[in-house]
């Protein structure tokens, strides 16, 4: 056992991974570079501000259908809730003994919205929405909750805009840190 050891760190120590002639010098030389676009196509941050939206845009009355296609099953007609959490319609405050925790009174902004359902919805095949959709998606949910009305278009400008009742019900630990940009 300890001669396999030995030969297998010996074996690691010496080689020099493939395309590790693209990583800077002060890399331990394990793995490789990631090829071309591999990170940004990963990378699906949206922060607070807005950075990090995609282009397209989404109406409320697609948001609806794609709703009753997509998520009703779970979250009930009008986000009352279901099997999947309760979405509208707080019957609660947060200030109650067991408070209704919905996207309108709890979630301290609207991006935070789009980067959930981006990243999850629907359940069966979580990524398959377009930005479109999640788009129309974030307004209906939106307007389940009265924070726009249902003539509104969401899309990268005006989504960072809405204000959500709950903003500063959170503590930020991050305030005084500086934001990798």
């Amino acid at each position: 056992m300890k001669l396999l050891t030995a030969t297998l760190v010996m074996m690691l120590t010496a080689s020099t991974p493939a395309g590790s002639e693209t990583l800077p010098a002060d890399t331990p030389n394990l793995g490789q570079a990631p090829p071309a676009g591999l990170v940004e196509h990963w990378n699906l941050s949206v922060f607070a501000d807005g950075r990090g939206l995609p282009d397209g845009q989404g109406s409320v009355s697609t948001g609806r259908n794609l709703y009753e296609q997509h998520c009703m099953a779970c979250h009930a007609v009008d986000g009352s809730g279901g099997s999947g959490d309760r979405l509208a319609q707080a019957g609660n405050t947060l200030t109650d003994e067991y408070p209704d925790k919905t996207v309108g009174n709890f979630w301290p902004y609207a991006t935070t919205l789009f980067d959930f359902i981006r990243r999850s919805k629907p359940m069966t095949t979580p990524g398959s929405l377009t930005d479109d959709e999640v788009y129309a998606l974030t307004g209906y949910v939106l307007f389940l909750n009265d924070l726009v009305t249902e003539d509104t278009v969401i899309n990268k400008s005006t989504l960072p805009q809405i204000e959500m009742p709950n903003r500063d019900g959170f503590v930020d630990a991050w305030a005084n840190e500086p934001m990798n940009q």
